[in-house]
């Protein structure tokens, strides 16, 4: 599974063991012990990078030979693309701008897509 944490500072992503349900019911058991309100709903994320990310291309090519319906990679310009994803949003209300989105892919694509955001982060790193 993939876990998008969307803060103040950014986007964090990383490839989780459990399972999305797992994952989901640990997080409503928290909220619910604190007191706290959760806002979960299905939705899709994305975000966006450089044309020649290192594996772009295969993680390209895999998704046109499966034809996956929840993982999409779109043109934005002639520099970047935008990883598009199926999933579930979780935050403290339905307008809020920071929370988590999961979603559950098979492993190839899950580690694909972990590999190419983190790759881009530590070009990122290395720029700044």
């Amino acid at each position: 599974m993939l876990k998008l944490n969307y803060t103040e500072d950014g986007l964090y992503l990383e490839r989780v063991a459990k399972s999305l349900e797992d994952v989901l019911r640990d997080r409503v058991v928290l909220m619910a012990r604190l007191g706290e309100t959760l806002y979960v709903e299905s939705g899709s994320a994305s975000f966006l990078l450089p044309q020649d990310a290192p594996g772009l291309s295969r993680l390209v090519q895999l998704l046109q030979h499966e034809r996956y319906e929840d993982v999409a990679v779109a043109a934005v310009d002639d520099e970047c693309v935008e990883i598009c994803m199926e999933g579930c949003w979780m935050a403290a209300s339905p307008d809020a701008d920071t929370g988590t989105f999961l979603t559950a892919l098979d492993d190839e694509t899950e580690f694909l897509v972990a590999r190419l955001w983190e790759a881009t982060q530590v070009q990122a790193t290395f720029l700044a």
